[in-house]
């Protein structure tokens, strides 16, 4: 058992040194342009709030121009709550996103791993890991698009299907393992949980109809789905009962309209390396190419398994087959043949690129190659194949994994005031309040969180958190106030300690105050969704406690026995 736990430890730690030639460039100093270019601030954005008290954070304070917006509310928070824990703990915002950044990478090949050790064995769990590493498009999404929630959102796919493997196995741990895969999958990017559900579906149905004992199989698997759904409520329901209250829904089509970027077959073969966008037909900037070496080595896996395993082992080939199904839909879904699949469901609109699915090609692509080397049985051409295997892919795909040009940028940069209220808030401000006015110049952003609109008033500010904010108006007059904040379901305006039901003019709250000094409160309460949706969350929490202490203590039993 010491030895099994070492050979683990020593494979985990080889995948983390092989994949220091894909972070290298987060060692160098400034930072580089990516397509969103909002990741710095969304970290220091997180940290701010989670410093000002606020749990679950929903409300950012600076972005949407000044005026905040709910943007973890709708925008999956979990890679923005791992990067604000090192500005708490004392890095600033800019080596704190690098973290989330090469976390995002390596985590991903390590939980790929104990997914294709589970199968192969431990040296075709370290091929897999990196194979998923230093797949083409992960490139694509941290060093081009800097797309941080999708490719986070790969970090656990592997352990979704990890447990429920488990699960068909009769190993209770599945549910666990499942769960929080799936939790993660949920909490880090919206998307990729709308494509995985109908994989998670095919996979669940062929271990069904192969499971020996199907109500067992069954329990098990809705337990794991209930407990993920539980863990991530917090999130993903206030997400979806508040979201017509946003713009989000104007983001459908225009330039992110489904039907223009399909990908031609050849271009997943091989498409010129650029770090421009997405475009109609063959104007594309960037590359959707799954990996020459990946499909090489998928290829020659999938012939040496049927020559080899043709007449014994035919379960490993049935798995090998059954993740070659799944890049082949993958695959498809890519491409302009399956545009009557997309037409069938309008819900698939809010995917945008089809090039996405990418994801799941990978996915199995690197399931696949990961079993060349448990060909070779337990000789030493095992470790020989194993490692030209690794050699040959860092070789070749290693120059994918660098940004197009460095800034010689600070973090202070980037968290200046008219950074975050100006130039990063025009990236991206679909979580604003639907009737909200997008300003059209720097001079109409919230440069003032309270103002006096009409009559004589002095204003004095005691506190301004992101949720929280507490000031005193001295009126000489009677008069009108503005509070440069968005609307939105929750927010709380109290006073001299009275409940006062704003007026909201174009998106912003306005009250009035006669002669006098008094003390006003804006704060941001839980609506009945999110009040709802913390309590199913803190529940499950406490059953996902239970059930780890619960069948660790049934598995020492056991080992005692």
């Amino acid at each position: 058992m010491r030895f099994k736990k070492a050979s683990i430890i020593y494979c985990l730690l080889l995948i983390v040194c092989l994949s220091y030639f894909a972070v290298r460039p987060l060692f160098h100093s400034g930072f580089f342009p990516m397509h969103d270019d909002t990741q710095v601030v969304r970290v220091f954005e997180m940290a701010q709030s989670l410093k000002d008290g606020q749990f679950p954070v929903r409300w950012v304070a600076g972005l949407g121009y000044g005026f905040g917006y709910p943007l973890f509310n709708f925008y999956a928070p979990l890679a923005y709550y791992f990067g604000a824990f090192f500005i708490l703990a004392g890095f600033n915002a800019l080596i704190a996103t690098k973290i989330m950044f090469g976390f995002g990478l390596v985590a991903a090949g390590v939980f790929m791993y104990f997914l294709v050790k589970e199968f192969w064995g431990s040296a075709a769990g370290v091929v897999a890991g990196l194979f998923y590493i230093y797949a083409p498009y992960h490139a694509v999404d941290v060093y081009v698009r800097g797309a941080v929630g999708e490719f986070w959102a790969m970090v656990f796919l592997p352990l979704v299907f990890l447990g429920v493997y488990k699960i068909f196995r009769g190993d209770r741990w599945g549910i666990i393992v499942g769960a929080l895969g799936f939790t993660g999958v949920i909490l880090s990017h919206n998307l990729t949980t709308l494509m995985l559900i109908p994989f998670l579906f095919l996979i669940w149905l062929a271990l069904f109809a192969f499971s020996k004992d199907k109500k067992q199989f069954g329990v098990w698997s809705l337990e794991f789905g209930a407990l993920a759904v539980g863990l991530a409520a917090f999130y993903w329901l206030p997400a979806l009962k508040e979201m017509t209250f946003t713009k989000v829904y104007g983001q459908i089509g225009g330039g992110a309209d489904w039907r223009d970027h399909f990908v031609f077959p050849d271009q997943l073969w091989a498409s010129p390396w650029g770090f421009g966008g997405s475009a109609p037909g063959r104007l594309d900037g960037m590359s959707f190419m799954i990996g020459k070496i990946h499909l090489l080595a998928l290829l020659i896996s999938l012939l040496v398994a049927v020559w080899v395993w043709r007449k014994r082992r035919k379960k490993e080939v049935f798995v090998l087959f059954s993740a070659f199904f799944v890049f082949l839909v993958a695959v498809f879904l890519t491409t302009k043949f399956s545009y009557f699949f997309w037409q069938l469901e309008p819900e698939m609109a809010f995917i945008q690129y089809p090039w996405r699915f990418l994801i799941f090609a990978i996915l199995a692509a690197s399931f696949i190659v990961g079993a060349l080397p448990a060909f070779f049985g337990n000789s030493g051409h095992r470790y020989v194949v194993a490692a030209g295997m690794v050699a040959l892919l860092i070789l070749f795909n290693v120059k994918y994994f660098q940004p197009r040009v460095y800034f010689n940028k600070t973090s202070a940069d980037y968290i200046n005031v008219r950074n975050i209220k100006w130039k990063t808030s025009r990236i991206s401000d679909e979580y604003l309040p639907k009737n909200f006015p997008v300003p059209r110049n720097e001079n109409e952003a919230a440069w003032e969180k309270i103002k006096v609109l009409s009559g004589e008033a002095e204003i004095k500010t005691i506190m301004a958190h992101a949720s929280f904010s507490r000031f005193i108006v001295d009126a000489k007059t009677e008069a009108k106030i503005l509070i440069n904040t968005a609307y939105f379901p929750g927010w709380q305006l109290k006073v001299d300690g009275r409940s006062v039901k704003p007026e909201v003019r174009q998106g912003k709250m306005e009250f009035s105050v006669a002669l006098g000094k008094h003390q006003i409160e804006l704060s941001l309460v839980n609506t009945p969704v999110r009040r709802t949706a913390n309590l199913i969350s803190f529940f499950s929490i406490g059953l996902l406690i239970v059930s780890v202490l619960k069948y660790g203590y049934g598995r020492n039993r056991v080992g005692s026995d």
